[in-house]
């Protein structure tokens, strides 16, 4: 294998999926919290009243918030070089505009960095990872007003500040690229959904006007994220501060020019765009037609376009689960995916969740991210949700994991050898953790299984799966052994 020495092997959760304590120690609502459980055929809800006897999956998860030195010590033994991990920003600050942070959450994180050393785990944070404070969308709808701006630049000096000698590695947002579809508007951007229901996350309808405020809205995010790299650097030079990217590798569906094109452009508007801003510092060729199609007028300051130049990201981090196939003919089946959709591959199997397992597509983007960036690249979320089941021994036996991950690693090894600058990899959901899409539990990624179900019950006792065995052996082996 060509790993390098000093490859960041390791694995990725985020705060809302996993944390719990969502009203303790005074920590305020996100967006995340006013989501119920779902499951994947009945969709979560959005409330804008917590429901009493309702089901919010966030409010407990798999409770890490009292179960962390457990948890890091079982990754420590998996031998985690780096551990992805987000920052919940209503334990710092509740609402979201307060002058002044919540100590009791900056000194939960402290902790958390602090025992993340002691086993000289790196810790990767995301900055915010679809849990804004709910007291900003109900105030200024979210990313919509450009005064989040400087209330999300407050959060970030103060944990930049705060941890500036326990965290070198930064993501601004996650899956920032979400937000170029309409079910991101509420996840990606916080903006109000104009009434309770079903959070359905493909095939919602919106008017120009909803686009024109949502394409507004992301405008500021990219802002927000370059001035928090630029503030990063000057508390801290040695900061390495990347964007987060959700992998969308596309296909053409066959050699008709048509279906050639969809794909590029597929290729163009579900990567680059987020990609161009963050990494080149500038809106890309493409984008001036792709905001005339929607409709969309964006309000720019006149400093924007010099502080998108200047905070430009120092690595390229994304997450790969599946690809898709782009076809112009609207007869073809589509099937499910991860925050996007595709026509069904015809050479590819999918998992129980219908989406389609493709580890060379992992080395083709890997290529194509490259070789358009030149920079540094992270693979932060990779992972196979299954429904694991406790065999007659006790134990758990997810072959399939295992299989998955080993396929998906060899491409890895691929791709650097192809000349990629790989440097790490987080394998998603490296404990069992909320599903995002569905708010289930019964969709499980980990090494590390939680005894939960989908409507809450169970014991939060952590029990290891043979992967957990066979990725310390690939981490021992820095990826030579793959068995």
């Amino acid at each position: 294998m060509s790993f390098p020495k000093e490859f960041l092997w390791g694995g990725a959760t985020a705060a809302n999926q996993c944390e719990g304590g969502w009203n303790v120690d005074g920590k305020g609502a996100s967006t995340s919290d006013h989501l119920t459980g779902g499951t994947h055929t009945s969709p979560r809800r959005f409330t804008k009243v917590i429901e009493p006897n309702t089901y919010y999956p966030s409010h407990e998860a798999v409770d890490m918030y009292g179960h962390y030195k457990e948890d890091i010590k079982l990754f420590a033994e998996m031998g985690f070089k780096i551990y992805r991990m987000s920052i919940n920003w209503t334990r710092i600050y509740p609402i979201g505009d307060e002058a002044e942070p919540n100590q009791k959450g900056v000194q939960y994180y402290r902790e958390i960095f602090e025992e993340l050393k002691k086993y000289n785990i790196e810790p990767l944070v995301t900055i915010s990872h679809y849990e804004m404070p709910y007291g900003l969308t109900e105030k200024y709808n979210g990313w919509a007003d450009r005064r989040v701006i400087d209330f999300y630049l407050n959060y970030c000096k103060t944990i930049f500040t705060e941890y500036k000698d326990l965290v070198k590695y930064w993501l601004t947002f996650n899956e920032i690229n979400i937000s170029l579809h309409s079910f991101g508007g509420y996840m990606g951007l916080g903006i109000m959904p104009k009434e309770d229901g079903p959070m359905m996350l493909f095939g919602k309808k919106e008017t120009r006007e909803e686009a024109n405020i949502r394409f507004q809205a992301l405008h500021h995010q990219f802002v927000a994220s370059a001035k928090a790299v630029k503030l990063g650097h000057e508390i801290n030079p040695n900061f390495m501060i990347g964007c987060m990217i959700a992998g969308s590798a596309a296909y053409p569906y066959s050699c008709n020019p048509n279906d050639v094109i969809e794909a590029q452009h597929r290729m163009q508007q579900a990567n680059f765009l987020c990609g161009d801003v963050q990494v080149r510092g500038a809106y890309p060729h493409f984008a001036k037609r792709l905001f005339e199609e929607y409709g969309v007028e964006l309000k720019m300051e006149p400093t924007d376009e010099q502080t998108l130049l200047e905070g430009k990201v120092d690595f390229y981090s994304f997450s790969y689960y599946m690809s898709g196939c782009a076809s112009t003919d609207p007869e073809l089946t589509k099937s499910a995916g991860n925050m996007m959709m595709g026509v069904s591959n015809p050479y590819l199997k999918a998992s129980d969740w219908g989406w389609q397992i493709d580890p060379q597509g992992l080395r083709y983007y890997l290529n194509e991210i490259y070789g358009r960036y030149q920079i540094p690249v992270m693979v932060v979320e990779n992972g196979l949700g299954a429904n694991d089941v406790i065999a007659e021994d006790g134990k758990i036996h997810d072959d399939y994991r295992i299989d998955y991950l080993r396929e998906h690693i060899k491409q890895m090894d691929e791709a650097i050898k192809d000349g990629v600058d790989l440097i790490g990899y987080t394998m998603w959901g490296c404990i069992d953790l909320v599903s995002a899409s569905t708010g289930e539990m019964k969709k499980r990624y980990g090494f590390i299984y939680v005894d939960k179900d989908n409507d809450g019950n169970g014991t939060m006792n952590r029990m290891k799966k043979d992967s957990f065995d066979w990725y310390k052996k690939v981490i021992d082996t820095n990826g030579n052994n793959l068995d």
